[in-house]
């Protein structure tokens, strides 16, 4: 049973002292972690050793974070990434998550909290490698669990990373409602804020690609409620 090799995680942050700190509490929590000071030597360590997820910081010497996230993304379709960072503003979130980010934490953070997003994360990843079925669909819409491909009737539709996770969820949980809430937890791994509209944001983002130029039209809104993917509206 290789459980080291399924927990070794790539740090990437410029700030010695976090680092250092966050390296000393994952292996005390039984991590395999490794550190780079700045982009460019992230970049190189992830391209040389095999990791099982990336928490890395937005503001960094030699590349960005933003672009070292679709940089290992390109790479990695499904290696959990975690953004650390004192950028807070609902654009830099969603640019992190645009970039590939599975989740975003804004310092300061409660190391306890990344803990549970790094147990949730790497649960995910191990529980893709599951059989569900390659391909899932509803009306003329499909999306490839093994290619990452989208595709409407003919055409094939371009996803950021996060959009795809979203229609996943949501065909996964076809003709079922899901609230904001639930969206919160199974997509982007974190409570629910109220204060945000991130979610409203990303459906936004999803139906202009899947739904607006076709019919049926898939994503339904229940007001005060959620959202469903629904096969049958017309």
């Amino acid at each position: 049973m290789q459980i080291m090799e399924e927990r070794k995680i790539l740090i990437i942050e410029d700030e010695q002292k976090i680092a250092d700190t966050l390296k000393v509490g994952l292996t005390e929590n039984g991590y395999h972690a490794e550190v780079a000071y700045d982009g460019k030597i992230g970049e190189k360590l992830f391209f040389t050793h095999p990791f099982n997820l990336v928490i890395l910081d937005i503001n960094l010497p030699g590349i960005n974070g933003f672009e070292l996230s679709k940089i290992i993304r390109a790479r990695n379709s499904d290696i959990p990434i975690i953004m650390l960072t004192s950028l807070s503003t609902l654009n830099d979130k969603i640019e992190g998550y645009d970039a590939g980010a599975d989740d975003y934490m804004v310092k300061p953070f409660e190391f306890r909290e990344l803990l549970v997003k790094i147990r949730v994360l790497l649960k995910r990843t191990m529980q893709q490698y599951i059989p569900v079925g390659n391909v899932l669909k509803a009306a003329d819409l499909c999306l490839n669990l093994d290619s990452k491909e989208v595709r409407r009737g003919n055409d094939k539709i371009n996803l950021t990373a996060k959009e795809f996770q979203l229609l996943e969820y949501l065909l996964r949980n076809k003709n079922r409602l899901v609230s904001r809430a639930d969206i919160a937890v199974n997509v982007w791994d974190i409570d629910f804020d109220t204060n945000t509209n991130i979610i409203d944001v990303y459906i936004s983002y999803l139906r202009n690609k899947i739904d607006k130029p076709y019919t049926p039209k898939l994503i339904q809104t229940q007001v005060g409620m959620g959202y469903i993917l629904k096969e049958n509206e017309r």
